[in-house]
């Protein structure tokens, strides 16, 4: 079928060239390793694309995504295609630090999260990232989890703790003598 025939040509493109980053970023703070994010983006827009008939154009498009990029990373960590460690590998984020101390604080702050995120259950990691990180509301959340609301603030609540212990070991083993 010619891209003009298919009638959800448009709304796909405006949803991909709109959505694109958002997607690549929340892969990646769920868990995602660089190397394979790429891929995965491109496996969740063909799997939206493909449900676009359920899609309500009048509401946001990030928590409707949000749900497809938890089941990829969902099925992603059950293959444990993540647990292989590529060396040299690691997130540059762009930055608006000016000094190279900055630079480096942020790059290492950025890194002390992704590690600390990885402690955290992929359920709860997913309704941090959604909430505290997205800044998604809980019921679209809770809505784009296909679970109650009260069990996504139970997450949050829990996800935090896991969150803030993670951080606590990682700090403490980092200023040793």
């Amino acid at each position: 079928m010619p891209p003009e025939a298919d009638p959800h040509a448009a709304l796909f493109r405006r949803l991909f060239e709109a959505e694109a980053g958002y997607v690549w970023l929340t892969l990646r703070r769920l868990g995602v390793r660089e190397a394979d994010v790429e891929d995965l983006a491109h496996e969740l827009f063909m799997k939206a694309y493909r449900k676009l008939d359920e899609y309500d154009d009048t509401r946001a498009a990030k928590p409707w995504l949000f749900a497809f990029a938890f089941r990829i990373a969902s099925e992603y960590r059950r293959t444990g295609r993540q647990k292989y460690e590529t060396l040299g590998e690691r997130a540059d984020l762009p930055s608006e630090a000016p000094t190279a101390d900055q630079l480096l604080a942020a790059r290492d702050e950025r890194a002390m999260l992704a590690a600390a995120l990885e402690a955290v259950d992929l359920e709860r990691r997913a309704v941090l990232v959604a909430h505290e990180m997205d800044e998604m509301p809980m019921k679209d959340v809770a809505a784009s989890m296909q679970i109650p609301l009260n069990t996504a603030y139970s997450r949050l609540r829990v996800g935090r703790e896991e969150l803030a212990r993670a951080f606590t070991r990682l700090t403490t083993k980092g200023s040793g003598p």
